[in-house]
């Protein structure tokens, strides 16, 4: 029999930008909700996005998600025409868009899209305050995670 109140932790998200995560360090995070036409929600349910390459723009006061690549499903309407690369709006309070703002304007910074997942019955889009990390950093990142790898290794067979 279950017990109340554990329930199975399901999966929410939607798509990663793993590369995001190579190629800057994270600074800070914020939850943004998305603008999206129907076709887009039926093949985020399909899990049919790609973050890749994708970043926020901020202009007049509005931040814009450029590069997310949603392919369109076989089964959607067909009187619709379907945009993949289109840019869509997101949804942010306006403290927090005057916070990206005045953070963007800061040399070596920018804003990309880390994670799109589910929160509750809406699509949700978490972007990432970032700064570029250069060749040397991605090595020393390299380095580090190999060693925890090692070190874990170590102590395993250390308590055989």
């Amino acid at each position: 029999m279950a017990k109340p109140g554990k329930s199975k932790s399901v999966d929410t998200t939607i798509a990663r930008n793993k590369k995001a995560l190579h190629d800057y360090f994270i600074e800070d995070s914020f939850e943004a909700g998305m603008v999206l036409l129907g076709w887009e929600v039926k093949s985020m349910r399909e899990k049919k996005v790609q973050l890749t390459d994708s970043y926020v723009i901020l202009k007049d006061g509005e931040a814009w998600l450029l590069g997310c690549n949603i392919v369109p499903l076989n089964t959607a309407s067909t009187h619709v025409i379907c945009e993949p690369d289109r840019t869509r709006k997101l949804l942010l309070q306006r403290k927090e868009l005057a916070r990206l703002f005045s953070s963007v304007q800061q040399k070596g910074h920018t804003c990309v899209a880390t994670k799109i997942y589910w929160k509750g019955h809406l699509i949700k889009c978490q972007i990432s305050l970032a700064k570029g990390k250069q060749a040397h950093d991605k090595r020393d990142v390299v380095k580090d995670r190999e060693w925890a790898i090692e070190k874990q290794r170590v102590v395993r067979h250390a308590h055989r």
